[in-house]
């Protein structure tokens, strides 16, 4: 919002989002962020939002959306919920986001080491934690290059970072088949749809080319 002053968000396109945040991803890792000017962006914001993306990602306390693409007050709508799943209350909000406060992209968003990942690759039952593994569990099933029992498990760190990868691949699919706002408006060109993977070893997003939607 700061950063992009001339840029009018209801013409924004989907690309333009997506550079800014590969922009804003790029400064975080050089550690040369902008600065930014909290107060006024309180005053800015506080009557309205306008958000130019919306990112589902994980609940990690390591990956903060805001921080780690160098955005600040009213630039994402940020769902998080751990292992990045499109549950129906996340994919309500993903809609409300684009439909009703005009966000341009909608970033599914991953990340290496994933804890809930982990968790699906052990087959973790405990509470309802349950009910988010059973959300990763069909993109353990489609990763088939590991066939090995004693190697599709948490120890494996290349098979958890495959089902990562699938997995956003997957919530993305979720997110298409579940719901018609978004499939509308992503046929239109109104919005884009792109999956992400957050190293926590580096600070880099890497999006993947393949999994892009309208962008």
């Amino acid at each position: 919002m700061y950063k992009h002053p001339l840029i009018d968000r209801d013409k924004m396109t989907p690309k333009e989002a997506l550079d800014i945040l590969a922009e804003g991803n790029a400064r975080f890792v050089n550690q040369n962020e902008d600065e930014k000017d909290f107060k006024a962006l309180i005053q800015l914001t506080k009557n309205q939002q306008h958000p130019f993306a919306s990112v589902l990602s994980c609940s990690d306390s390591r990956a903060p959306v805001e921080l780690l693409f160098d955005q600040a007050l009213g630039d994402i709508f940020s769902v998080r919920l751990a292992g990045n799943i499109a549950s129906d209350k996340g994919i309500g909000s993903l809609e409300f986001g684009s439909k009703y406060l005009g966000a341009k992209l909608i970033v599914v968003m991953g990340h290496t080491s994933c804890g809930a990942v982990k968790a699906a690759c052990d087959d973790f039952k405990d509470g309802h934690i349950g009910e988010i593994i059973n959300m990763i569990k069909p993109s353990i099933r489609h990763e088939k290059s590991i066939t090995a029992a004693e190697d599709r498990c948490s120890k494996n760190a290349e098979f958890v970072q495959k089902v990562c990868e699938l997995n956003v691949k997957y919530q993305i699919e979720s997110i298409l088949r579940c719901s018609d706002i978004l499939e509308d408006m992503t046929q239109a060109k109104d919005i884009g749809i792109v999956g992400a993977v957050y190293d926590i070893a580096t600070g880099q997003v890497k999006f993947m080319e393949d999994t892009f939607v309208g962008v």
